[in-house]
Order: C-alpha cells, then sequence, then structure tokens
C-alpha cells in the first residue's frame, strides 16, 4: 500500500464549506489535501503540482465537473477521479463513469463513506502499479532468478549485498555480460529499507537517445508524434523505490549530462513539459565496460562516473568460481525439467567434469542456455555430454594440450568414474590399477567420485 503522506487529493467544490469540511477529514486521514473553488482553478493547481486523485462537484459555474473531468483525462488519464453530485442528477454520474470517472458519491454522503470510496482508490493505484512494474520486470529480467554461489569470491559478494543495502548509497555493479548484475541489484534492493516499493530496471544500450529519454523522463501528450498521451518515466515509477540504470556505459553524452543533473537534485520535467517533478529513489547502475578506459577516451564523463562510483561491486566470472558450476547446472536442470515436464533429474559426471573446465565466455547465461537445451534434447534421466552444445563438448579436446600430467591424469580418472557412474572397482579395471592405487589418486586430487 502507498503511504498516505504521499497521495495527494484535490477537492473541486464551487461551496467553501464543503471544500474546507472535506479537507479536514481527509487531512485527519493522513492524506496531502488541497482545494480548488472551480476547473480553472484546479487546472492550474494540477499543473503546478500533480494530484494522485480529485474530487469533483458535478455542478460549478463557469466549468462544470463533467467538463473538468474531460480536460483532466486528456491531460493524465492517470489521475483518479471521484465525482460528487446531487440525488437528482445520477444522469450525469453515469456519464462521468462513461467518460472515465473511478466512482461518484450523492451528496449528502457521510464522511465514513468518502473515507471507505478513497481508500478503495488508493488500493486499486497500488494494484495497477505493482501490475505496471510487474510487467516492466518480465519484460526485462533474465531468465534465471536466483544469485546462487558457495564460492570464496560470491560469499564475499553476498556480505557486500547485505552491507550496502542497508544504506541509501548509489551503486555501481561491474561484471562480464552473464554474470548476473541485475541479479545483485535487486539483492540488494531486496535486502534494503526499501523493499516494498518499486524496482525499475532500466537497459540504456537498448534505446536511442530519443527513446531513452522517454523511458527515463517521461513524455507529456503531444511532446512527439506518436505521443498520444502522457506517460510516466521510469524517475516517477522508482519513486521510494530503487532505480536499476543497465548498460550505463552505453548512455550518449548528452544523455550523461541529463542523467548527472537528476542524480545531483532527483528533480526532472517529463520530455514536452514544464512542470519539474521530484521522485525519491536509489540508484543503482551497472556496466560490462571498462568506465576508467572509457573516461580516458573521452565516451564517459568522469563527472558522472564519481557520482555513480560512491559504492562498487565487481561480479565475478563463471571461469573464475567453477566449484559454483554443479550448484548452478542443477538449479537450471530442475527448473527447466518442471518447466517442460520432463523427467530428467541428474547430469552424468563426465558432462559435469567437461562443464567444470570449460571457460564460459557468457557466464551464468551461457551456462542457463546450456543446460536448457540439454534438457530439450535430452533421451535419459541423465543429461550427457552428448546433450551439451557442441561448443563446449568440443572444448574440453583442445584444453587437454594445455594441461600439467597431474591434471590430466585427474581428469582421465574423473572421465572413467564418470562413465562408470562412480563404480570404482569397475573404474580400476579401466585404469589398470589396483582398487587401493585409485583411492589414493582420488585422495590426492580431492575429487568426489
Amino acid at each position: 500500500m502507498l503511504p498516505h503522506k504521499k497521495i495527494k487529493i484535490i477537492v473541486v467544490d464551487d461551496e467553501l464549506s464543503i471544500r474546507e469540511s472535506l479537507r479536514g477529514w481527509l487531512q485527519q486521514d493522513g492524506y496531502q489535501v488541497e482545494t480548488a473553488a472551480g476547473g480553472p482553478e484546479a487546472l492550474a493547481k494540477n499543473a503546478a503540482n500533480r494530484f494522485d486523485i480529485m474530487l469533483i462537484d458535478v455542478k460549478m459555474p463557469e466549468m462544470d465537473g463533467l467538463t473538468l473531468l474531460q480536460k483532466i483525462k486528456e491531460i493524465d488519464s492517470d489521475i483518479a477521479i471521484v465525482m460528487m453530485t446531487a440525488h437528482g442528477a445520477i444522469r450525469d454520474a453515469v456519464e462521468a463513469i462513461k467518460l472515465g470517472a473511478y466512482d461518484y458519491l450523492l451528496k449528502p454522503f457521510e464522511l465514513e463513506e468518502l473515507s471507505f470510496t478513497i481508500e478503495k482508490l488508493v488500493q486499486m493505484q497500488t494494484l495497477a502499479m505493482e501490475n505496471l512494474i510487474l510487467k516492466d520486470r518480465v519484460a526485462s529480467m533474465t531468465r534465471f532468478e536466483n544469485l546462487v554461489g558457495e564460492s570464496p569470491s560470491m560469499l564475499k559478494l553476498f556480505e557486500a549485498i547485505v552491507d550496502v543495502a542497508k544504506s541509501d548509497a548509489t551503486v555501481l555493479v561491474t561484471g562480464e555480460t552473464g554474470t548476473g548484475k541485475e541479479l545483485v541489484a535487486r539483492a540488494i534492493h531486496t535486502q534494503s529499507p526499501r523493499c516494498y516499493a518499486p524496482f525499475i530496471a532500466l537497459n540504456c544500450g537498448a534505446f536511442t537517445d530519443q527513446l531513452l529519454e522517454s523511458e527515463l523522463f517521461g513524455h507529456e501528450k503531444g511532446a512527439f508524434t506518436d505521443a498520444k498521451n502522457a506517460k510516466k518515466g521510469r524517475l516517477e515509477m522508482a519513486n521510494a523505490g530503487t532505480l536499476f540504470l543497465d548498460e550505463v556505459g552505453d548512455i550518449s553524452m548528452k544523455m550523461q549530462i541529463d542523467l548527472l543533473r537528476v542524480l545531483e537534485t532527483r528533480d526532472f520535467s517529463r520530455v514536452g513539459g514544464t512542470v519539474t517533478l521530484h521522485s525519491d529513489f536509489r540508484v543503482i547502475a551497472a556496466t560490462n565496460q571498462d568506465l576508467a578506459e572509457a573516461i580516458r577516451a573521452k565516451t564517459f564523463r568522469q563527472d558522472l562516473f564519481y557520482r555513480l562510483n560512491v559504492v562498487h561491486l565487481q561480479v565475478p566470472p563463471l571461469r573464475e568460481r567453477p566449484d559454483d558450476i554443479p550448484l548452478l547446472a542443477q538449479l537450471f536442470l530442475w527448473r527447466y525439467a518442471v518447466e517442460m515436464n520432463k523427467k530428467v533429474d541428474s547430469i552424468q559426471l563426465e558432462a559435469m567434469e567437461v562443464m567444470r573446465r570449460y571457460p564460459w565466455p557468457g557466464n551464468v547465461r551461457e551456462l542457463e542456455n546450456a543446460i536448457e537445451r540439454a534438457v530439450v534434447v535430452g533421451k535419459s534421466r541423465q543429461i550427457q555430454l552428448s546433450d551439451l552444445p557442441f561448443a563446449i563438448a568440443k572444448g574440453d579436446a583442445a584444453e587437454m594440450e594445455k594441461l600439467s600430467l597431474d591434471e590430466m591424469e585427474r581428469r582421465h580418472i574423473a572421465r572413467v568414474l564418470a562413465i562408470e557412474d562412480g563404480n570404482r572397482s569397475n573404474a580400476a579395471k579401466i585404469l589398470r590399477v589396483n582398487r587401493s592405487t585409485l583411492y589414493a589418486k582420488i585422495k590426492k586430487y580431492g575429487m568426489d567420485p
């Protein structure tokens, strides 16, 4: 539920006693309330300080309530409107609903009825925002959903996430493509005091300058050719929550200047608008680029870098944490087996060993794609080496030429054990050594057959 103190309401009625009575009552409920004696005053006040909810009387001189309703809906369709009308004007109330009003109240009404109507409306607006955020998340999220790892580098990262989440400091997350930078940002958000507010993600590298400006700041109706309605930007949507700027290194120099100004003040205007808006959001940015090198190449502003790099978190590539590969591979196996309704529940030891050695240039995202493919093409309950993408299986042969004698022996023993499903007696026969020698080798290399 949105906090009441953040909900702004205006009461529009030509009768002073009604305006003041409703203002006092709604303020007791915890809302920010202003009043207007007619339509022109209400439009002027909304232009200067946008309202979330409007209570409008139908019968007013100069501009009636239905005309004001139409004008407000043309300006900003997101503003919720409740009409107030006399008992003998039900037809006006029905017309108001057709024009986009949320509800109507028949005068004279009980103040408790007003509180109930506004409370329902706030709940509806909150739900609508949550749905909008969910759609945005589904559209932009990566396929994997959880940060997973037991390696020292990941445990250190988890500890840093918990520490930085306690503050509102801006965070710069760096790492190669596919390492899970957005997952780190989401983890910071969910651990922070802002966890009940929106997490709004924006991939800065996916838009042209004009589209990025509209996505970030929003736009007013008529701001450009296709702007048929006013639209909130990600800055507004992230109010009280977290704004995640992915691929921030791809932003043009012009947009970097605009972004720097917003990060310094949290004030901005929609494209085509003149009203200054303010949004309280925390910033987490991410990039796979070397921003220090970009600064030297004069493609990234040094002042913006310092603004973003208050706290720096580096996500390690998958090749530097091979012990996490079996954990991640099994997680993806379970997920896709359920999703595809396939009875696949394990990974062949040889296939797992090959995956541990593969350098994973695409990192966790590449591993997930490999497991998804293996589940699709696999014919048994166990993923085989032949089920993995060709590049991963082929890469093992080239790697063997660079190995030490001990490493080659360790890998050969692991492969034979995998072929024999961990049966040490059979593996010893194939290797032409006795069982005690094989046990000694397993212990020497710290292997888990």
